[in-house]
């Protein structure tokens, strides 16, 4: 660029407008690619949105649903929740079964007798010696025996109610003592008859803290039993795994008592799984029908720094909308991807010899005069009571499940597997188009990007260097014009002027 740049202090003339109007057509270009790629932009950004809502389609709904084992969901109910709660399993059969809970499992509890202090109120730290009626020369054992085996603790006057607990619950145990009620808890770690413990040792010993039969009361530990069908099961923590079925047991059955148990089909689940799918669907494939058939926006274009200056906040976001709204508008990739996820939610599926549609299931697109712009290939559930447009109409889908479960899976399986290839097949990796995964041209909308940025910087060489031409010529013009200037003031001096 030229040094120093002179305006017209000896022409007069306004040399800095004359020159931007001059170099306004080569500068136009500069602002003319730089609004293409700006609008290139935003598509990259408006396909990259709609882009994640197709991946979302296909993996997190359409990558399982081919598959049978999504549908066999099943649940079951239990005519006494408040006795046993039940979790159904993928192996859990249908059908009608009895229970009866004959005993709950339970941990072995000892409660000890209240102690009393020669000198007031006992604590974890004080000494054997310290609790009346134990001789200060004490010494004995005792034993308490575990799953685990057998563990002897001495017992002597200098030893603390916490080196008696320490040593309990290194035997496998829970110890505590509580010295608001003067006692000592033993209590097993786990519920069960195999997991009980027992505390035997000398009289003295046992009697000083307070563990003898005659003053200590003592809960065994015991397995829960129940009856399912007349088999006799155990469990040692009241949770019982038969046959794909996880049973809790909440309380025993008395007398003549049996609890109903049933296992059925998933009617629910398996509604809500495919209506799930069908809202994600519409309102991927109403985005598609709504950015195809956008208004144009012509004579709107991304709007330059200079032209911001001249607007109001408003005003630019309204016209940025327009523009960014119209991007995907007549859309050729746009259409093909839309128009092949409705030619595969349109088809027949062949299912036992007979050809079934969607509408088969009771599930149907509204009518043009019902539906909304760009919701007219959306579908709708019959009976559905989220849907107003359906809600009055017959659930036929919901009792299909019902009643023929085996019809519905095998034509969703299928429906699913079409359209999950056929969009496996629309986001194939294409050499310097597409990355494999995506549905839109992602490779070479980057590299018309990059190709941009390197037309602007050239461009932006070039009108630098075409201005600096005209501020040269200008500032020789002024140079020439000064040097008159000087020639005719001098000559003038001369003749005596």
């Amino acid at each position: 660029m030229a040094g120093m740049r002179l305006t017209g202090m000896m022409s007069g003339m306004d040399t800095e407008s004359i020159i931007q109007q001059l170099v306004s057509a080569k500068k136009t270009k500069v602002d003319t690619t730089k609004k293409a790629q700006t609008k290139l932009s935003w598509k990259q950004d408006a396909w990259k949105d709609l882009n994640t809502k197709l991946q979302n389609l296909q993996k997190k709904y359409l990558s399982n649903m081919r598959f049978a084992t999504d549908y066999a969901k099943k649940t079951t109910k239990v005519s006494n929740s408040n006795k046993v709660s039940v979790i159904t399993g993928e192996g859990a059969v249908n059908g009608v079964q009895s229970l009866r809970i004959e005993s709950l499992a339970k941990s072995g509890y000892m409660t000890g007798g209240e102690l009393k202090g020669k000198a007031g109120e006992l604590t974890a730290l004080s000494k054997i010696s310290d609790i009346q009626g134990v001789a200060d020369d004490i010494n004995g054992n005792i034993s308490i025996t575990t799953k685990s085996g057998k563990v002897d603790i001495a017992i002597n006057g200098e030893t603390t109610i916490s080196d008696v607990l320490t040593q309990l619950k290194s035997a496998g145990v829970n110890a505590n003592f509580d010295a608001k009620q003067q006692r000592l808890y033993v209590v097993s770690k786990e519920m069960g008859e195999a997991n009980d413990f027992t505390i035997t040792g000398d009289d003295a010993a046992l009697s000083a803290l307070g563990l003898s039969s005659s003053q200590a009361t003592k809960v065994d530990g015991q397995d829960a039993v129940i009856y399912l069908n007349n088999a006799r099961y155990t469990s040692t923590n009241n949770t019982f795994d038969i046959n794909g079925l996880t049973f809790t047991a909440l309380d025993v059955t008395t007398g003549t008592e049996e609890i109903t148990v049933t296992t059925q089909n998933d009617t629910d689940g398996i509604y809500d799984m495919l209506k799930n799918f069908l809202k994600e669907y519409n309102s991927i494939i109403n985005e598609m029908d709504k950015l195809y058939n956008a208004d144009s926006a012509k004579g709107y274009e991304p709007l330059t720094s200079e032209e911001k200056e001249a607007m109001s906040e408003s005003d630019i976001k309204e016209w940025e909308t327009k523009v960014k709204d119209s991007l995907l508008r007549r859309d050729e990739n746009l259409s093909s991807v839309s128009s092949a996820l409705k030619a595969v939610m349109s088809s027949g599926i062949e299912v036992n010899g007979k050809t079934m549609y969607l509408s088969s299931f009771g599930i149907n697109t509204l009518s043009y005069f019902e539906a909304a712009d760009n919701e007219r290939n959306a579908y709708h559930i019959d009976g559905d009571p989220d849907d107003a447009s359906t809600s009055g109409n017959t659930d036929k889908l919901k009792s299909m499940i019902a009643s023929d479960p085996d019809t519905v899976i095998s034509f969703f399986t299928q429906l699913s597997k079409n359209m999950y290839d056929k969009m496996s097949e629309l986001s194939k990796s294409v050499d310097g188009y597409r990355t494999y995964g995506n549905f839109y041209d992602d490779k070479k909308m980057k590299s018309d990007y990059d190709d941009y940025t390197s037309k602007i910087s050239d461009l932006e060489k070039k009108l630098a260097d075409y201005e600096d031409k005209w501020y040269a010529k200008f500032s020789a013009m002024e140079t020439a014009l000064a040097k008159m200037q000087q020639n005719a003031s001098a000559v003038t001096s001369l003749l005596g002027g």
